[in-house]
């Protein structure tokens, strides 16, 4: 490459990623994924989407709602989800979460109920949880975004890529943070995590029928996570989502 045009590619790297509205830290961390040719595949893709007056959820101001809500600097738990609620006006950016005026998703009430059981909190009369989020819990999903009323219709357009690089950056940038894992599809992405330096905890996912089969129920995550969190000095989660 010459230097022009290893100019010219920093410059277009940087204008890009002037673009992005994402938390400082992190976009520091993911500046090679996000100019990534797979990441300008995807933008367009997105923009495809929409011109084909196809609603996209969450909405384009909360795609990234994870990261800016929970700063790098302050991740302590990822919990890993696969990807956003495809039901109106229901997700929020945050993996598992949806907007505070809608009903609480099946998946959501078992984790609820076994927050009940783990630490005696009760179940809020919502399932808003950037309180968590708040607190240093990243909630990301794998695929972070989806066409309404079709689950899983954005997998395999590059979304992935860039949350392995996600899930490398918080391996390799934090110490003794907890991965919560749930179900199959998180867990294999749960291998590019170093389990000498981060808490792995993995369960059966929470959704109705995995949950009922046995293997979340009883999984206690939420106390497992705050002794760990304690045993290395951090503050652990309060869970209460009032």
């Amino acid at each position: 490459m010459t230097e022009l045009s290893q100019n010219l590619a920093e410059n277009n790297k940087a204008a890009t990623l002037a673009r992005v509205q994402l938390e400082e830290g992190w976009k520091a961390a993911l500046a090679d994924a996000l100019t990534s040719e797979s990441m300008s595949a995807l933008r367009h893709f997105l923009i495809e989407q929409k011109q084909q007056n196809l609603t996209i959820y969450p909405p384009n101001n909360l795609i990234f709602n994870a990261f800016n809500t929970t700063p790098l600097n302050q991740v302590k738990v990822v919990i890993l989800g696969q990807d956003p609620y495809h039901g109106a006006r229901q997700a929020n950016g945050l993996s598992f979460s949806v907007q505070r005026s809608i009903p609480i998703p099946p998946s959501l009430r078992n984790i609820l109920h076994e927050l009940s059981t783990d630490l005696g909190i009760k179940p809020a009369g919502h399932g808003d949880l950037t309180a968590w989020a708040q607190q240093g819990v990243l909630l990301l999903n794998s695929v972070m975004t989806v066409v309404e009323g079709q689950p899983t219709s954005h997998q395999g357009r590059g979304w992935e890529e860039f949350t392995d690089q996600v899930i490398d950056v918080v391996n390799d940038h934090t110490e003794h943070t907890v991965f919560i894992l749930w179900g199959a599809y998180a867990q294999r992405k749960g291998k590019r995590i170093d389990s000498e330096r981060h808490l792995v905890l993995s369960a059966a996912h929470p959704s109705p029928l995995a949950a009922n089969r046995g293997g979340f129920f009883g999984s206690r995550p939420f106390s497992k996570a705050n002794q760990y969190l304690v045993q290395y000095g951090k503050a652990p989660i309060d869970w209460h989502l009032g």
